[in-house]
Protein backbone atom coordinates (compact mmCIF):
# COMPACT_ATOMS: atom_id res chain seq x y z
CA UNK A 1 0.00 0.00 0.00
CA UNK A 2 1.29 3.43 -0.93
CA UNK A 3 0.81 6.57 1.13
CA UNK A 4 1.07 10.25 0.26
CA UNK A 5 4.22 11.83 1.62
CA UNK A 6 3.53 13.94 4.68
CA UNK A 7 0.01 15.11 5.37
CA UNK A 8 -2.44 17.73 4.20
CA UNK A 9 -4.74 20.02 6.13
CA UNK A 10 -8.06 19.14 4.48
CA UNK A 11 -9.02 16.00 2.58
CA UNK A 12 -12.14 16.88 0.60
CA UNK A 13 -14.21 13.93 -0.52
CA UNK A 14 -16.17 14.72 -3.66
CA UNK A 15 -15.27 16.79 -6.72
CA UNK A 16 -18.64 18.42 -7.35
CA UNK A 17 -19.13 22.16 -6.92
CA UNK A 18 -19.30 21.92 -3.10
CA UNK A 19 -15.98 20.09 -2.85
CA UNK A 20 -14.17 22.13 -5.50
CA UNK A 21 -15.35 25.50 -4.17
CA UNK A 22 -14.49 24.51 -0.59
CA UNK A 23 -11.02 23.47 -1.70
CA UNK A 24 -10.43 26.76 -3.50
CA UNK A 25 -11.59 28.97 -0.62
CA UNK A 26 -9.59 26.91 1.88
CA UNK A 27 -6.51 27.16 -0.29
CA UNK A 28 -6.95 30.93 -0.48
CA UNK A 29 -6.72 30.98 3.32
CA UNK A 30 -3.42 29.13 3.22
CA UNK A 31 -4.57 25.57 3.91
CA UNK A 32 -3.28 22.62 1.95
CA UNK A 33 -6.07 20.58 0.35
CA UNK A 34 -6.62 17.36 -1.56
CA UNK A 35 -9.86 16.77 -3.47
CA UNK A 36 -10.68 13.09 -3.93
CA UNK A 37 -13.20 12.39 -6.71
CA UNK A 38 -14.32 8.84 -7.47
CA UNK A 39 -15.33 9.54 -11.10
CA UNK A 40 -12.97 10.09 -14.01
CA UNK A 41 -14.16 13.68 -14.41
CA UNK A 42 -14.82 16.46 -11.94
CA UNK A 43 -17.98 18.51 -11.67
CA UNK A 44 -20.59 16.19 -10.15
CA UNK A 45 -23.90 17.15 -11.75
CA UNK A 46 -22.26 20.03 -13.64
CA UNK A 47 -22.02 18.38 -17.03
CA UNK A 48 -21.87 20.26 -20.32
CA UNK A 49 -21.26 18.83 -23.77
CA UNK A 50 -21.54 19.87 -27.40
CA UNK A 51 -23.38 17.70 -29.89
CA UNK A 52 -24.13 18.65 -33.52
CA UNK A 53 -23.49 22.31 -32.68
CA UNK A 54 -25.86 22.34 -29.66
CA UNK A 55 -24.49 23.08 -26.18
CA UNK A 56 -26.28 20.64 -23.88
CA UNK A 57 -26.49 21.00 -20.12
CA UNK A 58 -27.07 17.61 -18.56
CA UNK A 59 -27.32 19.07 -15.05
CA UNK A 60 -27.88 22.67 -13.85
CA UNK A 61 -28.48 25.03 -16.77
CA UNK A 62 -27.57 28.23 -14.92
CA UNK A 63 -27.27 29.74 -11.47
CA UNK A 64 -28.06 33.04 -9.79
CA UNK A 65 -25.19 35.30 -8.86
CA UNK A 66 -26.97 36.43 -5.71
CA UNK A 67 -23.98 36.52 -3.35
CA UNK A 68 -20.51 37.96 -3.79
CA UNK A 69 -19.01 34.54 -3.02
CA UNK A 70 -19.76 33.32 -6.52
CA UNK A 71 -18.27 36.43 -8.11
CA UNK A 72 -15.16 36.07 -5.96
CA UNK A 73 -14.73 32.47 -7.08
CA UNK A 74 -15.32 33.19 -10.78
CA UNK A 75 -12.83 36.04 -10.75
CA UNK A 76 -10.34 34.10 -8.65
CA UNK A 77 -10.14 31.19 -11.10
CA UNK A 78 -9.95 33.47 -14.14
CA UNK A 79 -13.38 32.89 -15.68
CA UNK A 80 -14.62 36.47 -16.01
CA UNK A 81 -14.10 36.44 -19.78
CA UNK A 82 -16.13 33.24 -20.09
CA UNK A 83 -19.01 34.50 -17.95
CA UNK A 84 -22.38 34.93 -19.66
CA UNK A 85 -25.32 36.86 -18.24
CA UNK A 86 -28.76 35.66 -19.30
CA UNK A 87 -30.74 37.54 -21.89
CA UNK A 88 -33.12 40.02 -20.17
CA UNK A 89 -35.96 38.07 -21.78
CA UNK A 90 -35.34 35.46 -19.08
CA UNK A 91 -37.30 37.64 -16.65
CA UNK A 92 -40.46 36.47 -18.41
CA UNK A 93 -41.58 33.10 -17.07
CA UNK A 94 -44.61 31.26 -18.30
CA UNK A 95 -47.13 29.02 -16.54
CA UNK A 96 -49.38 26.65 -18.48
CA UNK A 97 -53.08 27.11 -17.75
CA UNK A 98 -56.08 26.14 -19.86
CA UNK A 99 -53.73 25.03 -22.65
CA UNK A 100 -52.23 28.53 -22.87
CA UNK A 101 -48.94 29.97 -21.64
CA UNK A 102 -49.55 32.85 -19.25
CA UNK A 103 -46.77 35.13 -18.06
CA UNK A 104 -46.08 35.10 -14.35
CA UNK A 105 -46.90 38.68 -13.26
CA UNK A 106 -43.86 40.85 -12.55
CA UNK A 107 -45.65 43.79 -10.95
CA UNK A 108 -48.93 45.03 -9.48
CA UNK A 109 -50.49 45.94 -12.84
CA UNK A 110 -49.53 42.57 -14.31
CA UNK A 111 -50.98 40.84 -11.26
CA UNK A 112 -54.31 42.64 -11.54
CA UNK A 113 -54.59 41.68 -15.22
CA UNK A 114 -53.27 38.12 -15.15
CA UNK A 115 -55.74 35.29 -15.87
CA UNK A 116 -53.64 32.95 -13.73
CA UNK A 117 -55.75 33.82 -10.69
CA UNK A 118 -59.45 34.56 -10.37
CA UNK A 119 -60.81 37.78 -8.91
CA UNK A 120 -61.63 35.84 -5.75
CA UNK A 121 -58.08 34.49 -5.58
CA UNK A 122 -56.63 37.97 -5.95
CA UNK A 123 -58.94 39.38 -3.26
CA UNK A 124 -57.83 36.59 -0.96
CA UNK A 125 -54.48 38.36 -0.72
CA UNK A 126 -56.09 41.20 1.22
CA UNK A 127 -56.36 38.87 4.20
CA UNK A 128 -52.69 37.88 4.16
CA UNK A 129 -51.33 40.65 6.45
CA UNK A 130 -53.84 39.65 9.15
CA UNK A 131 -52.98 35.95 9.30
CA UNK A 132 -51.02 34.90 12.36
CA UNK A 133 -47.64 33.25 12.32
CA UNK A 134 -47.49 29.46 12.40
CA UNK A 135 -46.56 27.80 15.67
CA UNK A 136 -45.38 24.48 14.20
CA UNK A 137 -43.35 23.44 11.19
CA UNK A 138 -45.41 23.46 8.01
CA UNK A 139 -45.03 22.03 4.55
CA UNK A 140 -44.80 24.52 1.71
CA UNK A 141 -48.36 23.59 0.70
CA UNK A 142 -49.71 24.19 4.21
CA UNK A 143 -47.92 27.53 4.47
CA UNK A 144 -49.17 28.80 1.10
CA UNK A 145 -52.76 27.66 1.66
CA UNK A 146 -52.79 29.42 5.02
CA UNK A 147 -51.27 32.68 3.88
CA UNK A 148 -52.18 32.99 0.18
CA UNK A 149 -54.90 30.50 -0.64
CA UNK A 150 -55.34 27.40 -2.77
CA UNK A 151 -55.10 29.19 -6.15
CA UNK A 152 -51.61 30.49 -5.45
CA UNK A 153 -50.53 27.04 -4.44
CA UNK A 154 -51.96 25.45 -7.59
CA UNK A 155 -50.87 27.98 -10.22
CA UNK A 156 -47.70 29.59 -8.86
CA UNK A 157 -46.00 27.79 -5.97
CA UNK A 158 -46.68 24.20 -7.05
CA UNK A 159 -45.05 24.63 -10.49
CA UNK A 160 -42.20 26.63 -8.96
CA UNK A 161 -41.43 23.81 -6.52
CA UNK A 162 -41.61 21.28 -9.37
CA UNK A 163 -39.18 23.41 -11.36
CA UNK A 164 -36.62 23.91 -8.59
CA UNK A 165 -36.85 20.73 -6.52
CA UNK A 166 -38.86 18.38 -8.74
CA UNK A 167 -40.55 18.06 -5.38
CA UNK A 168 -43.91 17.72 -3.70
CA UNK A 169 -44.98 20.88 -1.82
CA UNK A 170 -47.06 18.72 0.51
CA UNK A 171 -43.83 17.12 1.82
CA UNK A 172 -41.19 19.86 1.54
CA UNK A 173 -40.53 22.01 4.60
CA UNK A 174 -41.16 25.75 4.22
CA UNK A 175 -38.37 26.41 6.74
CA UNK A 176 -35.78 24.27 5.02
CA UNK A 177 -36.65 24.43 1.31
CA UNK A 178 -37.72 28.08 0.98
CA UNK A 179 -36.08 29.71 3.97
CA UNK A 180 -36.21 33.26 2.55
CA UNK A 181 -39.99 33.12 2.14
CA UNK A 182 -40.40 31.68 5.61
CA UNK A 183 -38.17 34.45 6.98
CA UNK A 184 -40.62 37.11 5.75
CA UNK A 185 -43.30 35.72 8.07
CA UNK A 186 -40.89 35.34 10.98
CA UNK A 187 -39.47 38.86 10.67
CA UNK A 188 -42.58 40.81 9.61
CA UNK A 189 -45.54 38.58 10.47
CA UNK A 190 -46.67 38.84 6.85
CA UNK A 191 -45.27 38.16 3.38
CA UNK A 192 -46.71 41.40 2.02
CA UNK A 193 -45.41 43.53 4.89
CA UNK A 194 -42.05 41.80 4.59
CA UNK A 195 -41.82 42.51 0.86
CA UNK A 196 -42.80 46.16 1.39
CA UNK A 197 -40.14 46.48 4.09
CA UNK A 198 -37.53 45.00 1.76
CA UNK A 199 -38.64 47.41 -0.96
CA UNK A 200 -38.04 50.40 1.32
CA UNK A 201 -34.66 48.93 2.23
CA UNK A 202 -33.77 48.96 -1.45
CA UNK A 203 -33.84 45.19 -1.78
CA UNK A 204 -35.44 43.37 -4.70
CA UNK A 205 -38.89 41.92 -4.14
CA UNK A 206 -41.16 40.03 -6.47
CA UNK A 207 -42.01 36.57 -7.76
CA UNK A 208 -38.71 35.88 -9.46
CA UNK A 209 -35.43 35.15 -7.63
CA UNK A 210 -32.98 38.00 -7.19
CA UNK A 211 -29.52 38.22 -8.71
CA UNK A 212 -28.10 37.87 -12.19
CA UNK A 213 -28.72 34.57 -13.92
CA UNK A 214 -25.38 33.39 -15.29
CA UNK A 215 -23.64 30.61 -17.13
CA UNK A 216 -20.43 30.31 -19.13
CA UNK A 217 -19.49 30.19 -22.80
CA UNK A 218 -18.72 26.50 -22.51
CA UNK A 219 -21.62 25.70 -20.17
CA UNK A 220 -21.84 25.29 -16.42
CA UNK A 221 -19.13 22.64 -16.24
CA UNK A 222 -16.71 25.41 -17.20
CA UNK A 223 -16.87 26.55 -13.59
CA UNK A 224 -15.86 23.13 -12.24
CA UNK A 225 -13.09 22.79 -14.80
CA UNK A 226 -11.79 26.28 -14.05
CA UNK A 227 -11.57 25.58 -10.32
CA UNK A 228 -9.91 22.22 -10.95
CA UNK A 229 -7.35 23.79 -13.28
CA UNK A 230 -6.47 26.37 -10.63
CA UNK A 231 -6.14 23.71 -7.92
CA UNK A 232 -3.93 21.59 -10.16
CA UNK A 233 -2.44 18.54 -8.47
CA UNK A 234 -4.67 19.13 -5.45
CA UNK A 235 -7.47 17.42 -7.38
CA UNK A 236 -7.43 13.66 -7.89
CA UNK A 237 -9.98 11.83 -10.03
CA UNK A 238 -10.61 8.07 -10.02
CA UNK A 239 -9.96 8.17 -6.28
CA UNK A 240 -12.85 6.39 -4.59
CA UNK A 241 -12.66 6.62 -0.81
CA UNK A 242 -13.43 3.31 0.88
CA UNK A 243 -12.81 4.03 4.57
CA UNK A 244 -12.13 6.77 7.09
CA UNK A 245 -9.99 6.06 10.13
CA UNK A 246 -9.15 8.40 12.99
CA UNK A 247 -5.78 7.49 14.45
CA UNK A 248 -4.29 7.87 17.92
CA UNK A 249 -2.05 10.69 16.71
CA UNK A 250 -5.10 12.84 15.97
CA UNK A 251 -4.96 12.47 12.20
CA UNK A 252 -7.37 11.06 9.66
CA UNK A 253 -6.37 8.25 7.32
CA UNK A 254 -8.44 8.15 4.15
CA UNK A 255 -8.22 4.85 2.32
CA UNK A 256 -8.63 4.88 -1.45
CA UNK A 257 -9.65 1.93 -3.64
CA UNK A 258 -7.09 0.50 -6.07
CA UNK A 259 -7.47 1.23 -9.78
CA UNK A 260 -6.34 -0.58 -12.91
CA UNK A 261 -3.02 1.27 -12.78
CA UNK A 262 -2.51 1.99 -9.06
CA UNK A 263 -2.65 -0.11 -5.94
CA UNK A 264 -4.60 0.84 -2.83
CA UNK A 265 -3.66 4.28 -1.56
CA UNK A 266 -4.02 6.34 1.58
CA UNK A 267 -4.17 10.07 2.27
CA UNK A 268 -3.36 11.47 5.72
CA UNK A 269 -5.12 14.68 6.71
CA UNK A 270 -5.75 16.85 9.72
CA UNK A 271 -9.42 17.31 8.75
CA UNK A 272 -12.03 15.81 6.45
CA UNK A 273 -14.77 17.59 4.53
CA UNK A 274 -17.41 15.28 3.02
CA UNK A 275 -19.02 16.74 -0.10
CA UNK A 276 -20.80 13.79 -1.71
CA UNK A 277 -24.50 12.83 -2.09
CA UNK A 278 -26.25 11.80 1.10
CA UNK A 279 -26.51 8.10 0.29
CA UNK A 280 -22.79 7.89 -0.55
CA UNK A 281 -21.91 9.80 2.61
CA UNK A 282 -24.07 7.35 4.57
CA UNK A 283 -22.10 4.36 3.29
CA UNK A 284 -18.82 6.04 4.17
CA UNK A 285 -19.89 7.12 7.64
CA UNK A 286 -21.78 3.95 8.65
CA UNK A 287 -18.76 2.30 10.35
CA UNK A 288 -18.14 5.48 12.35
CA UNK A 289 -21.72 6.43 13.19
CA UNK A 290 -24.74 4.26 12.35
CA UNK A 291 -26.95 7.11 13.55
CA UNK A 292 -25.44 9.54 11.04
CA UNK A 293 -25.75 6.94 8.29
CA UNK A 294 -29.43 6.35 9.03
CA UNK A 295 -30.16 10.08 8.91
CA UNK A 296 -28.37 10.50 5.59
CA UNK A 297 -30.12 7.49 4.07
CA UNK A 298 -33.47 9.06 4.92
CA UNK A 299 -32.91 12.02 2.58
CA UNK A 300 -34.96 11.33 -0.54
CA UNK A 301 -33.70 11.93 -4.08
CA UNK A 302 -36.36 11.50 -6.80
CA UNK A 303 -35.33 10.54 -10.31
CA UNK A 304 -35.39 13.24 -13.00
CA UNK A 305 -34.81 13.03 -16.74
CA UNK A 306 -33.36 16.03 -18.60
CA UNK A 307 -34.21 15.90 -22.31
CA UNK A 308 -32.60 18.32 -24.75
CA UNK A 309 -34.41 18.72 -28.07
CA UNK A 310 -33.07 20.72 -31.00
CA UNK A 311 -35.27 22.09 -33.79
CA UNK A 312 -35.07 24.33 -36.80
CA UNK A 313 -36.52 27.68 -35.79
CA UNK A 314 -39.40 27.46 -38.23
CA UNK A 315 -40.62 24.25 -36.58
CA UNK A 316 -41.80 26.15 -33.48
CA UNK A 317 -44.56 28.80 -33.62
CA UNK A 318 -44.02 30.18 -30.11
CA UNK A 319 -41.57 33.12 -29.99
CA UNK A 320 -39.67 31.47 -27.11
CA UNK A 321 -39.41 34.91 -25.52
CA UNK A 322 -38.73 33.93 -21.94
CA UNK A 323 -37.00 31.67 -19.48
CA UNK A 324 -39.36 28.83 -20.29
CA UNK A 325 -42.57 27.47 -18.86
CA UNK A 326 -43.69 25.37 -15.91
CA UNK A 327 -46.60 22.96 -15.85
CA UNK A 328 -48.76 22.85 -12.70
CA UNK A 329 -49.81 19.38 -11.55
CA UNK A 330 -53.43 20.50 -11.98
CA UNK A 331 -52.88 20.18 -15.73
CA UNK A 332 -52.40 16.39 -15.41
CA UNK A 333 -49.34 16.49 -17.66
CA UNK A 334 -46.25 14.51 -16.72
CA UNK A 335 -43.61 16.90 -18.05
CA UNK A 336 -42.54 19.32 -15.30
CA UNK A 337 -41.50 22.17 -17.55
CA UNK A 338 -39.31 23.35 -20.41
CA UNK A 339 -36.45 25.82 -20.63
CA UNK A 340 -35.97 27.92 -23.76
CA UNK A 341 -32.25 27.23 -23.55
CA UNK A 342 -31.16 28.97 -26.76
CA UNK A 343 -33.11 32.10 -25.76
CA UNK A 344 -31.28 32.42 -22.45
CA UNK A 345 -27.62 32.39 -23.48
CA UNK A 346 -25.82 32.82 -26.83
CA UNK A 347 -24.36 30.00 -28.90
CA UNK A 348 -26.57 27.27 -27.45
CA UNK A 349 -27.76 26.19 -30.91
CA UNK A 350 -26.50 26.44 -34.51
CA UNK A 351 -27.70 29.34 -36.66
CA UNK A 352 -31.33 28.93 -37.59
CA UNK A 353 -31.96 26.41 -34.79
CA UNK A 354 -33.31 26.48 -31.23
CA UNK A 355 -32.72 24.31 -28.19
CA UNK A 356 -35.30 23.30 -25.60
CA UNK A 357 -34.53 21.46 -22.37
CA UNK A 358 -37.43 19.66 -20.70
CA UNK A 359 -37.73 17.74 -17.45
CA UNK A 360 -39.72 14.68 -16.49
CA UNK A 361 -39.96 12.77 -13.22
CA UNK A 362 -39.69 14.16 -9.72
CA UNK A 363 -41.25 13.27 -6.40
CA UNK A 364 -44.74 12.83 -7.87
CA UNK A 365 -43.76 10.91 -11.02
CA UNK A 366 -42.01 7.87 -9.64
CA UNK A 367 -42.56 5.70 -12.73
CA UNK A 368 -39.80 7.40 -14.73
CA UNK A 369 -37.88 4.11 -14.83
CA UNK A 370 -40.63 2.63 -17.00
CA UNK A 371 -39.45 4.72 -19.99
CA UNK A 372 -36.38 4.25 -22.18
CA UNK A 373 -34.69 7.25 -23.82
CA UNK A 374 -36.86 7.17 -26.97
CA UNK A 375 -40.03 6.93 -24.89
CA UNK A 376 -38.93 9.85 -22.72
CA UNK A 377 -38.35 12.01 -25.79
CA UNK A 378 -41.68 11.00 -27.31
CA UNK A 379 -43.51 11.65 -24.04
CA UNK A 380 -42.11 15.15 -23.76
CA UNK A 381 -42.83 15.91 -27.41
CA UNK A 382 -46.40 14.79 -26.86
CA UNK A 383 -46.71 17.02 -23.80
CA UNK A 384 -45.14 20.24 -25.12
CA UNK A 385 -45.85 20.25 -28.86
CA UNK A 386 -49.43 21.58 -28.62
CA UNK A 387 -48.32 24.33 -26.25
CA UNK A 388 -45.39 25.57 -28.32
CA UNK A 389 -46.78 24.78 -31.75
CA UNK A 390 -44.06 22.30 -32.66
CA UNK A 391 -44.23 20.58 -36.03
CA UNK A 392 -42.07 17.72 -37.25
CA UNK A 393 -39.40 15.84 -35.39
CA UNK A 394 -36.38 17.29 -33.57
CA UNK A 395 -33.00 17.35 -35.30
CA UNK A 396 -31.33 16.55 -31.96
CA UNK A 397 -32.35 14.40 -28.99
CA UNK A 398 -30.13 14.06 -25.93
CA UNK A 399 -31.46 12.34 -22.81
CA UNK A 400 -29.84 12.32 -19.37
CA UNK A 401 -31.50 10.40 -16.54
CA UNK A 402 -30.47 11.13 -12.98
CA UNK A 403 -31.73 8.21 -10.84
CA UNK A 404 -31.08 10.31 -7.73
CA UNK A 405 -31.38 13.89 -8.87
CA UNK A 406 -32.25 16.52 -6.25
CA UNK A 407 -32.23 16.11 -2.46
CA UNK A 408 -35.62 16.83 -0.90
CA UNK A 409 -35.74 19.13 2.13
CA UNK A 410 -38.81 17.49 3.60
CA UNK A 411 -40.56 18.13 6.92
CA UNK A 412 -38.12 17.57 9.76
CA UNK A 413 -35.08 18.15 7.55
CA UNK A 414 -33.51 20.82 9.75
CA UNK A 415 -34.00 18.70 12.86
CA UNK A 416 -32.39 15.76 11.11
CA UNK A 417 -29.40 17.89 10.11
CA UNK A 418 -28.99 19.03 13.71
CA UNK A 419 -29.10 15.38 14.81
CA UNK A 420 -26.53 14.53 12.15
CA UNK A 421 -24.16 17.23 13.34
CA UNK A 422 -24.58 16.07 16.93
CA UNK A 423 -23.77 12.51 15.90
CA UNK A 424 -20.60 13.63 14.11
CA UNK A 425 -19.41 16.11 16.74
CA UNK A 426 -17.59 13.32 18.56
CA UNK A 427 -15.22 12.96 15.61
CA UNK A 428 -12.62 15.75 15.58
CA UNK A 429 -12.38 17.82 12.40
CA UNK A 430 -15.01 15.88 10.44
CA UNK A 431 -17.38 18.13 8.47
CA UNK A 432 -20.07 17.90 5.78
CA UNK A 433 -20.89 20.28 2.96
CA UNK A 434 -23.15 19.31 0.04
CA UNK A 435 -26.38 20.35 -1.65
CA UNK A 436 -28.40 18.18 0.75
CA UNK A 437 -27.90 20.88 3.36
CA UNK A 438 -28.16 24.69 3.38
CA UNK A 439 -29.35 25.10 -0.22
CA UNK A 440 -29.40 23.08 -3.43
CA UNK A 441 -28.26 25.62 -6.04
CA UNK A 442 -24.75 26.11 -7.38
CA UNK A 443 -24.68 29.57 -5.80
CA UNK A 444 -25.78 28.12 -2.44
CA UNK A 445 -22.98 25.57 -2.55
CA UNK A 446 -20.39 28.24 -3.34
CA UNK A 447 -21.63 30.52 -0.57
CA UNK A 448 -21.55 27.67 1.94
CA UNK A 449 -18.04 26.74 0.82
CA UNK A 450 -16.78 30.26 1.49
CA UNK A 451 -18.57 30.41 4.84
CA UNK A 452 -16.92 27.14 5.84
CA UNK A 453 -13.47 28.35 4.82
CA UNK A 454 -13.88 31.60 6.74
CA UNK A 455 -14.64 29.68 9.93
CA UNK A 456 -12.08 26.93 9.35
CA UNK A 457 -9.72 26.45 12.24
CA UNK A 458 -7.21 23.66 12.74
CA UNK A 459 -5.42 22.99 16.01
Amino acid sequence: MSSNAGQIDYAIIGGGISGLASAWFLQQRGYSVQVLEAASEIGGTLRSRVESGFLIEQGPNSTLENTDALGELISGVGLNDSLQVANPVSNRRYILKNQRLESLPLGVKDFLRTPLFSARGKLRLLAEPFIRRATTEESIAEFVRRRLGEEFLDWAIDPFISGVYAGDPERLSIRAATAKIYALEVESGSLIRGMVRRLFQGKKTGPTPSGRMISFAGGMQTLARGISLTLGASVRTQSRVTALEFSADGRWRIRIAPTATLGADMVIARAILICIPADQAAQLLAPLSPIAATILQSIRYPAVASVALGFRREQIKHPLDGFGFLIPRRCNIETLGTLFSSSLFPNRAPDGCVLLTSFLGGARNSHLAEYDDDELSQKILQDISPTLGITGMPTLRAVTVWPRAIPQYELGHLTQLANLDNALNKFPQLFTRANWRDGISVADCVRNARDFARLAQLN
